[in-house]
């Protein structure tokens, strides 16, 4: 009944019958019947989930938090963050949509800007360059002396 209705992380799904009174045994042989009829699938329950919230303007940070939650391992959460899409456009994108194109003219809107998108699960890195801040391209002041 549950996988009616959406998708789950095998750990998510666990809980759940764990809750409703079901043995651990009793709950490894459902998982284990549902994964060979392909009707519980971690890889594509993480494909869909890093889908949805990007669509929905999340960052990777965000979406590391929330599968770790889901109990999820390091290496599935990277794997899948890695295949999404480009998140510095994705950044740029959000901050367009929320403020405008116009970039921030003050400080204090640079920061404002940059603890929302922060906050969206951006890192600082993504935040600079969806602000126009490359630090590849920006000029050092120390090699103006040399």
């Amino acid at each position: 009944m549950l996988l009616g209705r959406r998708d789950y992380a095998s750990f998510e799904l666990s809980q759940k019958l764990a809750a409703k009174g079901y043995t651990a045994a009793a709950i490894g042989e459902a998982l284990n019947a549902l994964r060979l009829e392909r009707l519980l699938d971690d890889g594509r329950y993480l494909e869909n989930f890093v889908r949805s919230h990007t669509a929905r303007g999340q960052g990777p940070a965000r979406m590391r938090q929330e599968l770790r939650q889901l109990g999820f391992g390091g290496e599935a959460i990277e794997t899948a963050i890695e295949a999404g899409p480009d998140y510095v456009a994705l950044c740029r994108e959000v901050r367009a949509r929320k403020f405008g194109q116009k970039a921030p003219a003050s400080w204090a809107e640079k920061g404002k800007q940059a603890r929302f998108l922060q906050y969206r699960g951006f890192s600082s890195d993504h935040i600079r360059l969806a602000m126009g801040q490359d630090p590849e391209t920006l000029e050092n002041p120390a090699d103006e002396h040399s």
